[in-house]
């Protein structure tokens, strides 16, 4: 870094500092914590009722600012449609209606902590997504119909199945595409045993974007730090400022040292805006590369994975017992 360039990113760096104190200071005077990672895509945790099956066909679902009771059947195709590519494989569009389908009883046992009264919501980042039929008839055109006859289908085909662990319905959580191997549940929310890591079979051929590549200044970088760790210690030259990078046993990375605080990939992944914790990360002299692999937490079901595996001929319970070992497909 030139003289001049690195005086100016680190007198930044020393106001984000004082800035970043003070504002902590005032936090921890008014009896407030210190800032802590935001909670994962979708947290865990133990269902709050036990499964009725009687009344699962039904749910409340919050969409469009309001609570409307859905039959679970005709909404599971609009929920494919926002999760899934229409024209992946028909034995992966069947795994992703199961997990779906699993994953949305589930919800429905605790309901959606974000909407009190709702099992769910149409907001991916907390429960699912949702495309409602304006929106796929304008993005389908005259294929709509044909391609709704299909998500229909892979619903139809798997009618009432849904996936247990020891008689409990499991939290089925999936993901777009995995760095060759899924991620334990562990490093990311809690570990659970039907969500660890499995081998996944997509690579740069299968998925668009599989990798990508982000560099951040290296004032944007200690900004974002900064903003949750305002400890961090950037007064060294900007080249010293990334250490120690640990991987879990999946290949993502499992922390980091950045201005002298270890912080979580998921953490990361969050605070610079990337794909994945699946990434590489080093300093070019004009900022901080990211090279990013996959897309999504990892946990569970790669979608990917899901249409490589159907291509080469595994069927939809096949895909699902590999990605979810240790579970039962059962029926309503």
């Amino acid at each position: 870094m030139r003289k001049g360039k690195g005086v100016l990113v680190l007198l930044l760096c020393a106001a984000l500092v004082l800035t970043a104190y003070l504002a902590g200071r005032e936090e921890r005077e008014g009896g407030a914590t210190a800032p802590q990672p935001v909670s994962p895509e979708i947290p865990l945790s133990v269902p709050e009722r036990p499964y009725n099956p009687a009344s699962s066909e039904v749910l409340r679902v919050w969409l469009d600012g309001g609570l409307k009771e859905v039959e679970l059947e005709k909404y599971l195709p609009q929920v494919l449609a926002g999760e899934m590519p229409v024209l992946f494989h028909p034995e992966a569009l069947r795994a992703q209606a199961v997990a779906a389908r699993s994953y949305l009883l589930c919800k429905r046992n605790h309901g959606c902590k974000s909407h009190p009264g709702a099992d769910v919501c149409g907001d991916p980042s907390c429960c699912t997504a949702y495309c409602t039929e304006a929106a796929l008839q304008e993005r389908w055109g005259q294929d709509y119909e044909a391609n709704m006859e299909k998500l229909r289908a892979a619903v139809n085909d798997t009618a009432g199945e849904y996936l247990v662990y020891e008689g409990e319905i499991i939290q089925a959580v999936f993901h777009s595409s995995s760095v060759s191997q899924t991620e334990d549940s562990a490093n990311v929310w809690n570990p659970l045993p039907y969500l660890v890591s499995v081998d996944s079979p997509e690579t740069e051929e299968d998925v668009p974007n599989y990798i990508t590549e982000i560099t951040l200044s290296a004032q944007a970088l200690c900004e974002a730090v900064l903003s949750a760790y305002p400890s961090a210690d950037f007064s060294e030259e900007a080249e010293s400022w990334i250490g120690e990078l640990r991987n879990t046993e999946s290949g993502r990375v499992q922390d980091v040292m950045i201005g002298g605080v270890r912080i979580t990939g998921t953490e990361a992944r969050r605070l610079f805006g990337l794909r994945s914790t699946g990434f590489t990360v080093a300093y070019t002299g004009d900022g901080f590369l990211f090279r990013v692999t996959g897309y999504g937490h990892g946990v569970g079901m790669s979608q990917y994975g899901a249409n490589v595996m159907a291509k080469e001929g595994a069927s939809y319970s096949e895909i699902l017992m590999h990605y979810y070992p240790n579970t039962e497909l059962v029926s309503l």
